[in-house]
């Protein structure tokens, strides 16, 4: 794959990554008024009200015509759930401690990317993962608090996120993009019906403008999260996902005035350095091919 590409593909994630620390961002002004399950659900039906009427304006119902139709609605049920546990398990554990257990979503990406899409997973990609991990840790510092079961909620977000990349690499070769957008959006909408009337309240009008401005954020997150997989191995990526962090810092300092501290500006160094060691490498191989094959 051209290092361009490659390279793409990266900015893609990162930017995606950005817009989803927005939405986390947005959302935790709301957390007092209406419960995480009413959140998720607001934000998948901004989206679809959002996507569907774009290309239901445009008259694109070909768009609905899918190859992979279970795949294309089983993927939005693993984000649904990947984004429910993460929640519930905040209800319980401190955040530092379901971050830490949420970003070992790139181990297993990096691990199911072998046996689900065939992807060549070697040393290099496995200890870039790892050092940026291990500079989550450095940031997160979780204490080791006695086990909980909400930590196995956090632990099942992160598989569920896992899965709905490895899918989203799979279906990039496969379908449209703007098909496994619409279905994210009306696949999301509808497995995130099926839990919110427990939770249900009612939402008012500023709530249903805060769905709608989530929901444009959430297509073009979406849209970013596709281009990005169509562009690069989902074991490649997979070390960028602790780019988030780096999002969530900025965000904290401009949005609450948290400035971050020394942990945090040592880890964000870490994490920096494992990615940047994956495209270096990836570049590298690229031109060696290239070099190899005009020989």
């Amino acid at each position: 794959m051209p290092a361009s590409q490659t390279t793409a593909g990266v900015l893609y994630l990162v930017t995606a990554l950005g817009l989803i620390s927005v939405i986390d961002t947005i959302c935790k002004f709301y957390t007092d008024e209406l419960h995480a399950v009413m959140l998720v659900w607001g934000y998948f039906v901004g989206i679809t009200i959002f996507v569907a009427g774009y290309f239901g304006i445009r008259r694109r119902f070909s768009l609905m015509r899918s190859g992979q139709i279970k795949l294309q609605f089983v993927r939005p049920g693993f984000l649904v759930l990947s984004i429910s546990s993460l929640f519930v398990s905040l209800t319980y554990l401190p955040l530092a401690e379901v971050t830490a257990i949420g970003f070992t979503g790139p181990l297993f990406i990096t691990a199911l990317s072998a046996p689900f899409l065939g992807e060549r997973v070697g040393l290099h990609r496995w200890l870039a993962v790892i050092i940026g991990l291990a500079g989550v840790l450095v940031i997160v510092r979780p204490d080791g608090a006695v086990w909980h079961w909400s930590a196995a909620m956090a632990l099942l977000g992160a598989i569920g996120f896992a899965l709905f990349q490895i899918i989203t690499r799979r279906l990039a070769h496969e379908e449209r993009y703007q098909t496994t957008l619409l279905y994210t959006c009306i696949g999301g909408t509808i497995w995130a019906s099926l839990v919110v009337p427990f939770f249900w309240t009612w939402p008012t009008a500023h709530h249903l403008i805060m769905f709608l401005i989530i929901g444009v954020m959430g297509a073009g997150a979406h849209y970013c999260f596709i281009q990005a997989f169509a562009r690069a191995q989902a074991s490649l990526l997979a070390p960028f996902n602790y780019s988030k962090l780096i999002w969530v810092t900025i965000l904290g300092y401009v949005v609450f005035n948290n400035f971050p501290g020394f942990d945090t500006l040592i880890g964000s160094g870490v994490i920096a350095v494992s990615g940047l060691y994956v495209l270096y490498r990836e570049r590298d191989q690229t031109a060696a091919t290239t070099g190899g094959a005009k020989e």
